[in-house]
């Protein structure tokens, strides 16, 4: 297959909500009235992203899935992407797998995919998306305020888990490795709690690069401290056994690829967080609060503070 097959027969479903998709040099959209135009952009290169023995399927929905993760920190509602391949051969099982993983979750989230490229070259996979904000409204990283609270949806910790047993540094066997496994290479995005944060959360962002790191952001961005208390920390069930293990507290600190929403809110809207919890069927969890000053501390159960050898993941170390 040559390049236009490729994307004739993998990547051109049908869109609804987009004036012009794919086959002309540029796609047309139309923002709705009133609404802001969120943009992200994220790269996976296999081998740093995931491994290299790693499902196509779970590698296509995982590049949606990462994507939708970051309209779901703005708050936004996610409407349409565009894809670009570098494949180091048109290996149609490959792209069959990989074009379903991505497509599910695309039609999962109404997301219409308008266009992309392909080359070849070392496996890689870069998709840019594009949702809609009521203006003015996005969740952003710099709004926290000392006072406020720090929130957490979800289990921390899963997906690093999971890459530690594929590492040989822990053992897990049997449904607990399938679990983490499962965390790691289909993240859940929480499109929807981002939405329902509007006007509730005052700064938010996705945990991708590590908890700590991540919550650095808000902080710096806000010019304010966080501090973590460790042992509020979310964990699955599976996890939750090895709270104590240092391997434990790094994969929830620092080990990042939850894909999980942390938010900054105030004090007075627990019920508020509790009730929005019930509704949507997700766990969402007061780790901290914020504080004058700067940077991240996390404190253990005596109050200890806790010193992390690194805070999250960085592409170039």
């Amino acid at each position: 297959m040559n390049e236009f097959e490729i994307i004739r027969r993998y990547f051109s479903p049908p869109t609804g909500h987009t004036v012009l998709a794919g086959g002309d040099d540029a796609a047309l959209i139309a923002v709705t009235e009133g609404m802001e135009l969120a943009v992200s952009t994220d790269m996976l290169v296999a081998g740093r992203h995931f491994p290299d023995d790693t499902e196509p399927y779970d590698i296509g929905y995982k590049s949606m899935a990462v994507n939708l993760s970051d309209m779901a920190a703005m708050g936004a509602r996610p409407r349409w992407a565009t894809l670009s391949l570098a494949l180091p051969e048109a290996d149609e099982r490959w792209l069959e797998g990989f074009a379903s993983g991505f497509l599910d979750l695309a039609r999962d989230y109404d997301v219409d995919l308008i266009g992309g490229d392909t080359t070849r070259g070392p496996l890689a996979i870069c998709v840019q998306i594009m949702g809609e904000v009521p203006a003015g409204q996005a969740l952003r990283r710099s709004g926290a305020r000392a006072g406020d609270e720090l929130w957490v949806s979800g289990f921390l910790g899963d997906a690093a888990l999971a890459l530690a047993c594929l590492r040989g540094e822990f053992d897990l066997g049997g449904t607990d490795r399938a679990y983490v496994l499962q965390r790691l290479n289909q993240p859940q995005p929480r499109v929807a709690l981002g939405q329902r944060l509007l006007g509730l959360a005052t700064g938010a962002i996705d945990v991708s690069d590590g908890f700590a790191a991540d919550v650095g952001h808000i902080a710096e961005a806000s010019r304010v401290h966080a501090l973590i208390e460790w042992e509020s920390v979310p964990l699955s069930l599976v996890a939750e056994r090895y709270r104590q293990h240092p391997l434990m507290q790094r994969c929830a600190l620092s080990g990042g690829d939850d894909y999980e929403l942390a938010y900054t809110a105030p004090a007075g809207a627990n019920k508020q967080l509790q009730d929005l919890a019930a509704r949507l069927d997700v766990q969402l969890t007061r780790v901290g609060r914020i504080g004058p000053g700067s940077g991240v501390s996390v404190l253990d159960r005596a109050g200890a503070r806790i010193n992390l050898s690194e805070s999250g993941f960085d592409h170039f170390r």
